[in-house]
């Protein structure tokens, strides 16, 4: 379980598959780079970035869904890790921050969608909102996206949110975090924070 989160009454978490570019993202969020593995799965444990006069925590939690050479107990352990800690903190969560790969995100969907499957991404984001987390979908590498609009409406359909995309920007946030460009997210973020009248918070974002 994860014991190493700061107690702090305001957090937003940053959730997604492995190799999704979490940590990227965090990076560009808290301009502090943290340890993280080269390989899928190292990330065990959550990243937190703590700033204690603000009483505020951004964390990192570890890549969930399939990674090469991990085996499939410790893969379920870390997801039903993650579960728990989004759980036991979701009053205290302001909004999440749900990162997939702009380029994948569609295939793997439509890979895992089946009668008994739920995909862990759409899972996720209809997890988080049962919570009542705000969730913002962060669509990373979307440098590497050809037919931009097509495939956000279709992420869109595929959570369950009706097309065009445009009008959930509250929630679609299309990025490129190597890029740093990141705006469309931090927006969407400050939105949720100023709705929770927690404007002291807007200066993260």
């Amino acid at each position: 379980m994860f014991e190493s989160r700061p107690d702090r009454s305001a957090e937003v978490v940053l959730v997604g598959r492995s190799n999704v570019g979490k940590s990227t993202l965090m990076r560009e969020l808290t301009g502090h780079t943290f340890d993280t593995g080269q390989r899928p799965g190292v990330t065990r444990q959550p990243n937190h970035y703590d700033w204690t006069s603000e009483d505020f925590v951004i964390t990192d939690l570890p890549g969930f869904g399939f990674m090469s050479g991990v085996p499939d107990d410790v893969r379920e352990e870390i997801k039903t890790d993650i579960v728990r800690y989004l759980e036991e903190h979701a009053e205290k969560i302001l909004a999440a921050v749900l990162v997939v790969d702009g380029k994948s995100v569609i295939d793997i969907i439509d890979r895992h969608s089946g009668p008994d499957e739920i995909p862990h991404d759409v899972e996720m984001f209809h997890f988080l909102r049962e919570l009542e987390i705000p969730v913002v979908v962060a669509v990373n590498k979307m440098d590497k996206v050809d037919d931009r609009d097509e495939r956000l409406n279709e992420l869109c359909d595929r959570l369950g949110l009706y097309p065009p995309w445009k009008q959930w920007q509250d929630t679609i946030a299309p990025i490129t975090a190597k890029r740093g460009s990141i705006e469309p997210l931090t927006d969407a973020v400050r939105d949720h924070l100023h709705e929770q009248q927690r404007d002291d918070l807007l200066q993260f974002f």
